[in-house]
Order: structure tokens, then sequence, then C-alpha cells
């Protein structure tokens, strides 16, 4: 946990998510929540430039399709994109509905990512941190 009340899974997801947000400089619900979630994991975190276009301050949804992609990383991903602007991969709609995406031992911290993007409807607290 961070000093927010936040919880992130290790010490490698926090830096990362930190080091993400000082890059872009851009401290808003959109970024926090992208951030925090493609920060899961090893692999999504060596991968970002694949999902992420710093330049072009946006999300690259042919990351999905990389050759990387597991079924954990890809769940992180979809969640990621849709929280960033409600992207939904065609085709594969059944695949970002809550019971596909939820069904992981993600679930937690994608809840935290929820806060993060829509804090206002987060108030009073239900935080992993109580």
């Amino acid at each position: 946990m961070n000093q927010t009340g936040t919880k992130f899974i290790s010490a490698e997801h926090q830096e990362f998510y930190a080091s993400m947000m000082a890059k872009v400089k851009k401290d808003d619900c959109y970024h926090r929540a992208f951030f925090y979630i493609v920060g899961l994991t090893d692999e999504t975190r060596r991968h970002i430039g694949d999902l992420f276009d710093f330049r072009d301050d946006g999300i690259i949804p042919e990351g999905l399709y990389k050759g990387w992609q597991t079924g954990g990383t890809i769940r992180i991903c979809r969640m990621a994109f849709n929280l960033w602007g409600g992207y939904i991969e065609e085709g594969a709609e059944a695949e970002t509905t809550p019971e596909s995406l939820f069904a992981s031992s993600f679930a937690p911290y994608f809840v935290e990512s929820l806060k993060l993007r829509f804090p206002e409807y987060f108030i009073g607290g239900d935080s992993l941190a109580e």
C-alpha cells in the first residue's frame, strides 16, 4: 500500500506506477487506472511500449495480439484499455464482461483500478486498505 491507501501487488508494481505517472506528467483518472493495471505483472511492465504510445498519449489496441500475451496478461490489457476510454475489442466483446475479466486472482486489483478511474463513486471507503 502507499500513502493514498491504494494496494499494490508488489514493490515493482508501485515503482512502475510512480515512474509511468512521472513520465506522462498527466495525473488524471485515465492515466492512474491504466498504469496501475498494466503494472500488475512483469510481462506487462516489460512490454509497456506495445500497449501505450507515449508520444501520442494513448493506448495501442494492437498490443492485444502480441506473441507475449497470456491468458492473464490479456485480461489485464483488456481491463486497462476498457478503463482508458471504454475500448472493447471487436469480436471479443464477451471477453470484456465483468464475469470474464474478474474471474482471476487479479480481481482485487481490478477493483482498485475502478477506484482510481471512478473515484467519485467510491467516496467513503470500501478500499482494500481498510
